[in-house]
């Protein structure tokens, strides 16, 4: 995970610009500048830590002296209390960088949290979480790293590195077969678009994911009928959409014993009471794009005291 990288720097300016504009007015009227200070970070509720070191990056925007020590690593399960994050520096520059640094944390600690629920909801089973590209603009590279920090699995960055062939794709192209044959013709002559090294080191994505590599083609099937079609058409990998865990238990027997190597997932109402009935079909996959848009804040707090 590269914390340094232009894109990740470049989103730490950006959000301390929109916070503090022209200046912080209430810190500058009340705390004299050079006044030294010291705070940390505390966890408030139990939580996966997720994005610990980006706080290095907002605080030493602000201070380039500022001293921060990370008291845990990213993935790490912390109790109630837990302090997370010592800080000592310019007092100015800890209450002018505490929101947006709580922000980014309390952000990305709630996916990873929420991953790690959904990942424990799986536990014996052959499934894997995963998330979707139901994430906030400009923010998908960190929420990423979050769900894999928690200890799920990222499905393909963007439109350029893999082909998930969706209904409104199969209504297009006028079926299951003809939109599986344009993709498969597609995929044999492209290879997936390369991205900039910093943004997939900043996503933390599995390597087979990053690009220049082969496209891989998935397609969406919404009952039996889509899916003995997708399986004829030559499909290497299905998403079952929305369908209750009976209807997918059925699909998935039927997907491997058409094509055993058929890599299988379900998608769709995903929920943490329902992952583990979905699991039990012997699906590979779920996904679901709560973890990243649907995730609660992680609950934190930032406590400072003046040195000296």
């Amino acid at each position: 995970m590269n914390w340094h990288s232009d894109e990740i720097e470049g989103l730490v300016r950006q959000a301390l610009a929109e916070d503090v504009g022209t200046g912080d007015a209430t810190t500058t009227s009340i705390v004299p500048q050079g006044t030294p200070a010291k705070a940390k970070i505390l966890a408030r509720e139990p939580l996966v830590c997720a994005g610990l070191p980006l706080v290095e990056n907002v605080f030493r925007a602000l201070d380039r002296e500022m001293r921060v020590g990370c008291l845990h690593n990213d993935g790490s399960f912390v109790e109630p209390g837990a302090e997370l994050i010592e800080l000592a520096g310019e007092a100015q520059a800890i209450l002018t960088g505490e929101r947006t640094a709580l922000n980014f944390l309390a952000h990305l600690c709630g996916i990873a949290t929420l991953t790690r629920r959904f990942v424990e909801q799986l536990a014996g089973t052959r499934t894997r979480i995963r998330d979707t590209r139901k994430t906030t603009p400009g923010l998908r590279a960190l929420e990423k790293y979050a769900v894999k920090a928690g200890g799920g699995a990222n499905h393909r960055f963007g439109l350029y590195d893999a082909i998930l062939i969706k209904e409104n794709h199969i209504a297009i192209a006028g079926g299951v077969k003809a939109a599986l044959d344009r993709a498969h013709a597609y995929a044999s002559l492209k290879m997936a678009a390369p991205r900039a090294a910093s943004a997939y080191d900043a996503a933390g994505l599995d390597p087979e994911m990053v690009g220049p590599g082969p496209l891989s083609v998935q397609i969406e099937v919404r009952n039996e009928a889509e899916l003995r079609e997708a399986l004829a058409a030559g499909a290497e990998s299905v998403l079952l959409d929305n369908m209750t865990p009976e209807e997918a238990k059925r699909c998935v027997a039927l997907a491997r014993s058409l094509r055993r190597d058929c890599v299988i997932e379900i998608s769709g109402g995903i929920t943490l009471e329902n992952a583990r009935a979905y699991a039990e079909t012997g699906a590979d996959f779920l996904s679901s794009g709560s973890l990243t848009h649907s995730a609660p804040a992680a609950n934190l707090s930032l406590l400072v005291e003046r040195v000296g």
